[in-house]
């Protein structure tokens, strides 16, 4: 995703752990206006919109297709040590919202 030099979130970075609906589209407004949206997901599962209106076999769902474009996505279990330093220091870096 290229961003546009006059974008109004241009450098602003969003750590996105939410899921399902409204969440989502929240985070994929700001990446609409120039944030850097990273999606934070469970290991195993992801975010349960992927197996939601499977219209192609083997694919991602629309539902999750359609909420979560021009974003980043991680999987990351910060559950564990090794999650929760790569979470810490992905908070720590740039200018972010959470």
């Amino acid at each position: 995703m290229t961003v546009n030099e006059n974008a109004p979130l241009k450098g602003i970075k969003v750590v996105d752990w939410t899921q399902v609906q409204s969440g989502p589209s929240c985070t994929q407004l700001l990446a609409w206006l120039g944030a850097e949206v990273i999606k934070i997901e469970r290991p195993d599962t992801g975010d349960p919109t992927r197996n939601q209106l499977l219209d192609i076999q083997d694919s991602w769902g629309m539902y999750y297709l359609q909420l979560n474009a021009n974003k980043k996505s991680l999987t990351l279990n910060i559950k564990s040590e090794a999650g929760k330093k790569i979470m810490t220091d992905l908070l720590k870096k740039g200018r972010c919202l959470y």
